[in-house]
């Protein structure tokens, strides 16, 4: 299976994260409408990659005659359930101007585990997930 295509949507969903950390710390409150319509934006990217994945790479690592890779694929499934019910919570949240203007303290602290989180994941599917489904 080639990867190079969800490889390359992690680079620009971590390079959304980068923008997105770049207007709060030049002020959330003034950059309230371009960190809303940024998450708007990263939602979509978001969305269609999570589809993808759960299209192309979990059934090809499912199929897998090695039983281990298998469980490693489910298990990631099942994890990103959790990880991608929290986004659409903190996008769902933080998607318009005067919801992030209204609590700047709020959002920074959403965001920051949000985004913790969503490295952390995309790290390890770069490490121990897509090379299986390189091979698979």
């Amino acid at each position: 299976m080639n990867i190079d295509k969800f490889t390359d949507e992690h680079v620009l969903i971590l390079r959304a994260v980068t923008d997105l950390k770049a207007l709060a710390k030049d002020g959330i409150g003034q950059n309230a409408d371009a960190i809303a319509k940024s998450i708007v934006r990263m939602s979509s990217s978001i969305k269609l990659h999570l589809a993808a994945e759960d299209r192309y790479v979990y059934p090809t690592l499912a199929n897998s005659s090695d039983p281990a890779i298998a469980k490693l694929g489910t298990q990631f499934q099942q994890e990103m359930g959790g990880i991608a019910a929290a986004y659409v919570e903190f996008a769902g949240k933080w998607n318009t101007a005067p919801n992030v203007a209204a609590d700047p303290e709020g959002f920074k602290d959403h965001a920051n585990a949000i985004f913790k989180a969503l490295h952390e994941r995309i790290q390890r599917e770069n490490k121990e997930l897509y090379p299986l489904a390189a091979n698979a």
